[in-house]
């Protein structure tokens, strides 16, 4: 296990360009070229950053520049001489950096640190093509998770990114068997130590990574708020907080999805920015695992919906997030120790420098 590896992730819009390209393309460009251990573009359903414009595959005339997420995870020393040259890239949009651990490839019972032990976040990436024992992989993979127990975990389906410091990017034509998708798991530390050994045997190149998270809210049960934290730290640098909501597309919250409900009363609220991911498979809680299906008339896909501020507009979002999930949904926060946030012709608003606290 290295214990000393970041993930670096960035919010932005599909349309959103450098001076001849695409930052979608240059920012894996990039990845590639510095042979990243991991990294994944994701593409949303729906979202708004600081300008609060409103982002959405719901609508013909606002789906031309949907959200953008990417991901990239590997050691510090790699993932902060990549940051000057994502800053230059990115005009606009959102930058975290979030420490993490990382296990490659022999994958045996492992020891916990104690900051881990209360609840963990398990993100697992596999080829899209891959197989276990005849099946997807992906599928494979949470029907596994669901019957050790495990709390939920989603399946988020990329179209670029790099694996075990390759570029795999998805093509029209061709199987993309290596391009990644990302499972992301959460349930209690001692859970997830125990099917540790168990995805190293079923995967033929394991690629994990590990990190601390707080379980607020399941199946409409709040467990706990959001850890109350400050501002900054000790040195004066900010610190922020992140709340995920995983939920079934069919989640309902009176005659809207759970997580347009979620994106409009955000967006209201005058919250700093929303993103919703969809995904191909998962579950939660008791709920067997699911996914798209032929010959099915509806979605029946997961959807995660990530918000990222300063500690005092999370305690507000998270009032938003509590009233709507009464019925439905799992909901974590994460402390992230370094956001900065671009936008053009405006200053930078937070910065790259980790913010340390413990709690």
């Amino acid at each position: 296990m290295n214990n000393d590896c970041l993930k670096l992730t960035t919010y932005f819009g599909e349309r959103h360009r450098t001076e001849d390209q695409f930052v979608a393309d240059a920012l894996l460009d990039l990845y590639g070229r510095k042979e990243v251990e991991v990294s994944v573009m994701l593409r949303g359903a729906e979202g708004f950053g600081l300008k609060h414009h409103l982002r959405t595959d719901r609508l013909l005339t606002l789906s031309e520049d949907l959200p953008l997420v990417s991901v990239a995870v590997d050691t510090r020393l790699r993932i902060e001489s990549l940051l000057d040259e994502v800053v230059s890239l990115k005009r606009h949009g959102l930058i975290t950096l979030e420490r993490a651990r990382m296990l490659t490839g022999e994958v045996s019972g492992a020891a916990l640190p104690e900051e881990l032990n209360e609840a963990t976040k398990l993100t697992i990436y596999v080829g899209r093509q891959e197989q276990i024992s005849g099946a997807p992989a992906f599928i494979a993979i949470c029907d596994m998770l669901h019957r050790r127990g495990i709390a939920g975990a989603t399946v988020l389906l990329g179209v670029d990114g790099t694996a075990h410091g390759v570029r795999q990017r998805a093509q029209f034509f061709g199987r993309n068997a290596e391009v990644p998708v990302m499972i992301i798991a959460v349930g209690a530390g001692d859970q997830i130590a125990r099917v540790l050994p168990e995805l190293g045997v079923m995967l033929r190149r394991p690629l994990l990574t590990l990190e601390r998270v707080l379980v607020c809210k399941r199946d409409g049960r709040l467990l706990s708020p959001p850890a109350s934290i400050p501002s900054t730290d000790e040195h004066g640098l900010a610190m922020w907080q992140k709340l995920m909501v995983y939920a079934s597309e069919q989640a309902r919250h009176g005659r809207s999805p759970l997580h347009v409900a979620l994106v409009r009363r955000l967006r209201e609220s005058g919250a700093s920015g929303a993103t919703c991911l969809r995904g191909i498979w998962g579950f939660h809680g008791d709920h067997a695992p699911h996914g798209d299906r032929l010959l099915q008339l509806r979605r029946h896909v997961p959807v995660v919906t990530i918000i990222v501020d300063t500690p005092e507009r999370i305690a507000a979002s998270f009032e938003i997030v509590d009233g709507l999930t009464d019925e439905a949904g799992l909901v974590t926060s994460e402390m992230v120790p370094a956001m900065a946030s671009l936008s053009q012709g405006q200053r930078q608003r937070g910065g790259l420098r980790l913010a340390r606290h413990r709690f």
